[in-house]
């Protein structure tokens, strides 16, 4: 099982264009052209582990598109889970998708008193999904 936790950002500044001292603010407005951080979620699938059980994250600010988004991953990378969710709701809310499913899991007001977090689910759900994957292909 692969699980890639979502990127920091989808863009970064190379090294070789950052300036070497601070950027002084009496030089009048700044632009900042920024590079694609390489996915690594293609090469994983096709070349480093085809036959492993690969989860990737999805992470939104606009409800309305993540689960196309999240499918759309699926679609592109042919992997097997995506973990989707809001940034307004990450601490409490995420879809795990497939390709034949969606299951919310939500903490309830209970269980955020008694401390649970997100992440306890998340796991639950992934490992047992992981078993029937091992299952399947035996």
């Amino acid at each position: 099982m692969f699980y890639l936790a979502a990127a920091v950002s989808d863009f970064y500044v190379p090294v070789s264009e950052m300036p070497e001292h601070k950027i002084q603010s009496s030089g009048g407005p700044l632009q900042i052209t920024m590079k694609m951080v390489p996915k690594m979620l293609s090469p994983l699938v096709k070349d480093w582990a085809p036959k492993a059980f690969i989860i990737s994250f999805k992470l939104e600010t606009d409800p309305s598109i993540i689960i196309s988004r999240a499918r759309n991953a699926l679609e592109v990378y042919q992997h097997q889970v995506v973990v989707a969710n809001i940034l307004e709701s990450i601490q409490s809310f995420v879809v795990i998708i497939t390709k034949d499913s969606e299951t919310k899991l939500l903490l309830s007001d209970e269980e955020v008193e008694k401390g649970m977090v997100i992440e306890q689910k998340i796991v639950d759900n992934l490992r047992s999904q992981h078993t029937a994957f091992i299952c399947d292909k035996n």
